[in-house]
């Protein structure tokens, strides 16, 4: 009988302490908002930070598990983490009821002393170059509000230089409202980009402002030499331009031939589940690479090219993104070096990869625009395979596999040839568009050279339209 007794006991203990358990986590979802992500945010506002200061110091956005992790504790029951990453520094481990509770009152005590409120520690290296000496040398400062101007990133390497300047003069040229270009680049180009971009015409049209090429420190190396020197840089633009609205991403191999201000319309395009916009990788399933070759998960049948990228910045950093490795929805700057730890001998084309895998568990949240504003090679060597391009042309052109520096691709270098050599105020008619079409016309011996018509369909319209802004002093 002593011995009966003795397990009733005990099991009655256990269940009291089951019942007092479930009622203090039905207590603490009481406290959260409806949907739970707001209060997860309010809570932790730090969490996506992963950036250190120069020299050792405690990270930006991080300020200890028994703090800044009590929020997360609170308010989610971690129970798994998969085995190829490691738990991230600002969520609890296993006993996260017991470290909560200990822990809640000092994360209250620091809640306010976040990365928001510090700024990022790459602040103070700066370059910004908008021909003023007064303004501040602060990460996305701008001078007008976000909605007035167009914000447009890229990143440059090695020997990017004039491609990039390519770029931004195609820019330059059609687009309407003002631009704020972004450069991130390598040190020792700063100061040719300075020397060429200051003698651009169209002085207040027109701001830019330089950056290093920057990772967190603790991964720094990992991230740089992922894919091509510099190109996972992009992925970080959310936690750097944290005063950024929105930003259009585009590699330095892009050319505009129609306004920035057209993409740009997009975003106002997009419901309200949706952060970014790209274009497919692939119009045609049967020469598609993620679709055949693929070792990991990727969205859509053909997958998404990020070499054109929108982004509505402000969603992505108070997004919680759906993953594969934990059943705990992730922010940005929480989820990138999970990605790249779990999938890193999977991936090919780095990056851009780690955005596909991201999209496919969360697919509510992508804008897919057609081809014809992501037009590479792809789309016309095995036969033109962009309809939207065929019927209004191409709007957006992109000259991956460097196509623009060699004679395998000659149409699509005729047209970057034609921007790069175009003087600012000549007339577009004779110097650009004219030229243009009689080089593209030598180029009919090849599969794309057959299409030459779709590469100035769009431009022609935009010379015109250009031409009419003009004559009414616009």
């Amino acid at each position: 009988m002593r011995r009966f007794a003795r397990v009733a006991l005990l099991c009655l203990g256990c269940g009291v302490c089951s019942l007092l358990y479930g009622f203090s986590q039905l207590a603490l979802s009481l406290e959260q908002e409806p949907g739970g992500g707001r209060e997860r945010q309010a809570r932790d506002p730090a969490a996506p930070g992963a950036w250190r200061q120069s020299g050792g110091g405690r990270a930006a956005g991080s300020v200890g598990r028994g703090k800044a992790g009590a929020g997360r504790c609170k308010n989610l029951s971690v129970s798994f983490w998969n085995s190829y990453w490691m738990l991230p520094s600002d969520v609890c481990g296993m006993n996260c009821f017991w470290e909560a509770a200990f822990s809640s009152v000092g994360f209250r005590e620091e809640a306010g002393n976040t990365a928001e409120e510090k700024g990022h520690p790459l602040q103070m290296a700066a370059s910004n170059y908008n021909g003023s000496a007064s303004e501040p040398a602060e990460y996305g400062y701008m001078k007008t509000h976000p909605s007035e101007k167009m914000h447009l990133a890229v990143v440059a390497c090695g020997e990017r230089l004039e491609e990039t300047v390519t770029m931004l003069r195609s820019a330059i040229i059609f687009s309407i409202r003002p631009l704020q270009f972004h450069i991130f680049a390598e040190d020792q180009l700063h100061e040719s980009f300075k020397d060429i971009l200051d003698n651009f015409p169209y002085e207040g049209k027109v701001n830019y402002t330089l950056y290093p090429i920057t990772f967190p420190n603790e991964s720094a190396a990992e991230w740089k030499k992922l894919f091509k020197p510099c190109a996972s840089q992009r992925l970080f633009l959310p936690l750097i331009l944290k005063n950024v609205d929105s930003l259009l991403y585009v590699d330095t191999d892009i050319l505009f031939l129609r306004p920035v201000d057209d993409i740009w319309s997009f975003l106002g395009k997009f419901n309200s589940t949706q952060v970014a916009a790209m274009a497919p990788e692939h119009e045609e399933p049967r020469i598609g690479w993620y679709n055949r070759f693929a070792r990991h998960p990727y969205y859509g049948v053909t997958g998404v090219n990020s070499g054109v990228m929108l982004m509505n910045m402000t969603r992505i950093r108070r997004k919680y993104f759906k993953n594969d490795m934990t059943p705990v929805r992730l922010q940005w700057g929480e989820i990138l070096m999970p990605l790249l730890k779990k999938y890193k001998l999977n991936i090919t084309w780095g990056d851009q990869d780690l955005l596909n895998i991201m999209f496919f568990h969360n697919p509510e949240s992508l804008y897919v625009f057609p081809c014809q504003w992501n037009y590479r090679p792809d789309h016309c060597i095995y036969g033109s395979n962009c309809k939207e391009a065929e019927e209004e042309g191409i709007f957006i052109l992109h000259g991956n596999r460097g196509v623009y520096h060699d004679d395998k691709q000659p149409t699509f270098r005729a047209v970057y040839e034609a921007i790069k050599n175009y003087s600012f105020g000549d007339d577009l008619f004779h110097s650009l568009l004219q030229p243009l079409e009689l080089e593209l016309q030598k180029t009919t011996h090849t599969y794309c050279g057959k299409v030459y018509k779709v590469f100035v369909k769009q431009l022609t319209k935009s010379v015109r339209d250009l031409s009419v802004r003009r004559a009414k002093g616009r």
